[in-house]
């Protein structure tokens, strides 16, 4: 008697686990248009979504606590977000080549569905909550071994790279207890093009500015010019 191959060889070698029960893959995989577009289908990953995001959590500031035992809240923090943010987790399922293996309605699929980063982060959360059903710790330590812990390492010695917001939300909080306070100074150019201007103070009454094309850009410049009127005491 043949034995049926497995679709999901690639992608289950590529997490680092193999499931015994296939049908809590499938359903992982399964996009909410498939469903939409399939009345008879009841069933796609967004609680495997709920399940997985987490567990991936959990997993992620257990591991932070035990392996960095030197480094304060503020800085796991950052590092979590590095790994399991919605961009950073879609650059993972990307990497593994999860939407070949989506299932999806065919308006989803045509419009570049397979490639979304929503899709694909929400998936590789489904694919987590499945595999702590079918699994549990070990499955879960096998995929975070596998995908993220190999992320972390790389990360820890530049946490603050790209987020100089939270970097000096960190020195402040360290240094006087408070945060800095942004405010918008100033907006220009039409809607479709405005720049803004905004202002930061920090605790100690001193301030820096910033000038981008969006609010949150405007405040990350503010930010990074702040940051360079200090030095860690």
């Amino acid at each position: 008697m043949l034995r049926k191959a497995n679709p999901y060889r690639e992608l289950e070698r590529s997490i680092g686990y193999r499931f015994r029960d296939k049908s809590l893959l499938e359903t992982a995989l399964l996009h909410r248009s498939y469903r939409f577009e399939n009345s008879p289908q009841n069933v796609d990953n967004q609680r495997l979504e709920f399940l997985g995001d987490a567990i991936l959590g959990m997993a992620t500031a257990a591991y932070l606590y035990n392996a960095y035992p030197d480094k304060l809240e503020g800085k796991m923090t950052a590092l979590r977000s590095r790994v399991t943010s919605g961009k950073a987790l879609a650059h993972t399922a990307h990497s593994i080549d999860l939407g070949v293996f989506l299932k999806m309605g065919k308006g989803e699929d045509q419009s570049g569905g397979r490639k979304r980063a929503s899709n694909l982060a929400d998936a590789l959360e489904a694919l987590i909550g499945a595999a702590w059903l079918d699994g549990g710790i070990r499955a879960m330590d096998k995929i975070f071994k596998t995908l993220f812990q190999p992320q972390i390492e790389a990360l820890s010695d530049n946490v603050w790279e790209g987020n100089p917001k939270g970097q000096l939300q960190e020195l402040t909080q360290a240094r006087w207890k408070a945060s800095p306070q942004y405010r918008i100074t100033g907006k220009e150019g039409p809607p479709h093009a405005a720049i803004f201007d905004v202002e930061i103070e920090l605790p100690d009454g001193t301030t820096a500015s910033g000038r981008a094309r969006s609010k949150q850009s405007a405040e990350a410049a503010a930010a990074r010019a702040a940051l360079e009127t200090l030095s860690p005491k």
